[in-house]
C-alpha cells in the first residue's frame, strides 16, 4: 500500500473568508488526517471529525473528506478536499447551508 502523503496535523493558515484572528479564536486553527480515514478539522469555534478517502485530482494526489461536528453547539456537517502543491495543503471547505472558503495549511514547524 502507498504511503499517504495526507497523514498527521496541518497549520490552518489562510482562508478567503477568515481571517488569522478569526481562524484560531477558540483553539489553533488546523486539520488532522490519522490513520484509517479518520480525521479532526478545528478552526473558529468549529470542531468537527472527519470522514476521509485518498485519491488523484488533475493527476495529483488529493484527499477528499466528509465534515460533521459541531459549530458554537449548533450541529454543523459539510465536505472539503485538499491537494500537494510545494509542501502546502491547498482545498476548499464546503459547510452545508452555510459558508465556503479556500484554505491553505502547512505542517507546524
Amino acid at each position: 500500500m502507498a504511503r499517504n502523503p495526507f497523514l498527521g496535523e496541518w497549520r490552518i493558515t489562510e482562508t478567503d473568508m477568515w481571517d488569522s484572528d478569526a481562524l484560531d479564536l477558540v483553539d489553533e486553527a488546523s486539520i488532522r488526517f490519522a490513520e484509517e480515514n479518520w480525521g479532526e478539522l478545528c478552526m473558529i469555534a468549529i470542531t468537527a471529525d472527519l470522514d476521509y478517502w485518498v485519491g488523484r485530482r488533475d493527476g495529483k494526489p488529493a484527499v477528499e473528506f466528509s465534515i460533521e461536528g459541531t459549530d458554537e453547539g449548533d450541529r454543523l456537517c459539510g465536505r472539503g478536499w485538499a491537494g500537494l502543491s510545494n509542501g502546502s495543503l491547498s482545498g476548499h471547505l464546503f459547510f452545508h447551508g452555510s459558508d465556503d472558503s479556500r484554505f491553505l495549511a502547512r505542517r507546524p514547524s
